[in-house]
């Protein structure tokens, strides 16, 4: 169920049964020689319209650009700052809360969107804290990224290992490889840059977009794409969906 797609009175019926929707969020930025643009805010988006489609719950028009500054030094790279993006968060969980929904999942695709995310959840209620309003929130937000979820983790932890890395991880190239088929191709993605090209100091914590590019010159994060099959992707996005399924349900069956 896509909200888009959907007429107002068709949402408050839904809102009569159901108080929760899926917000999918993640960015278009750089994902390597060998990785599509929207890489980030596909991944999510085809996990949840699998699962909205399946389970019959509403999933918001994703939000594809994110906080992605640190990319901006590769051709096609589009960031948010992370002002904005907490500013047009506030806005839509405002937004939602003002027309009935109390459980606002956002699934999230791009590591970078965390902190801003967070920052402006937390601005949504302390509006509330600071005017002293004594009733406790109906409305409750939950971030997950799509990593996180239980199965999906295990299962790119055993296909991957140390290969997964970063950026351009060879699940989130499984993932694009099974939802857009003719858009990326399964054979003949180079394979990754020696360690020793890289400089890793911060692990994954990156600074402005020079110095990513200096640290990174591909693109690629300590990651071995190389090792993403279709096969894969489809048994990833299958596992995503369950455990999303599980994850939401219980959500929004909290107190």
């Amino acid at each position: 169920m896509r909200l888009e797609l959907m007429t107002s009175p068709a949402v408050a019926a839904y809102l009569a049964e159901r108080p929760g929707i899926v917000i999918p969020i993640g960015a278009t930025e750089q994902h390597g020689p060998d990785g599509l643009i929207g890489t980030d805010h596909l991944c999510p988006e085809a996990i949840a319209r699998r699962f909205g489609a399946r389970d019959g719950v509403i999933v918001a028009p994703t939000l594809a650009y994110g906080m992605s500054q640190f990319h901006l030094g590769f051709a096609g790279s589009i960031s948010l700052r992370p002002s904005t993006l907490a500013a047009l968060i506030q806005d839509l969980v405002a937004s939602l809360a003002a027309t009935g929904f109390t459980r606002i999942y956002f699934l999230n695709g791009h590591g970078g969107n965390l902190a801003p995310l967070r920052a402006a959840i937390q601005e949504f209620y302390a509006a509330r804290s600071f005017a002293g309003v004594t009733e406790p929130c109906p409305v409750h937000c939950r971030v997950r990224s799509w990593w996180e979820l239980d199965g999906v983790d295990a299962l790119r932890k055993a296909l991957y290992g140390a290969a997964e890395g970063y950026h351009v991880t060879p699940s989130e190239i499984a993932l694009t490889l099974a939802s857009h088929p003719d858009h990326i191709a399964e054979t003949d993605r180079p394979a990754p840059p020696p360690l020793a090209d890289m400089i890793l100091h911060g692990g994954d914590n990156y600074y402005d977009a020079a110095d990513f590019r200096r640290r990174f010159p591909d693109g690629r994060v300590v990651s071995d794409a190389s090792l993403a099959t279709r096969q894969h992707g489809e048994d990833l996005l299958a596992l995503a969906v369950d455990d999303l399924a599980k994850d939401f349900f219980g959500f929004c069956r909290s107190v």
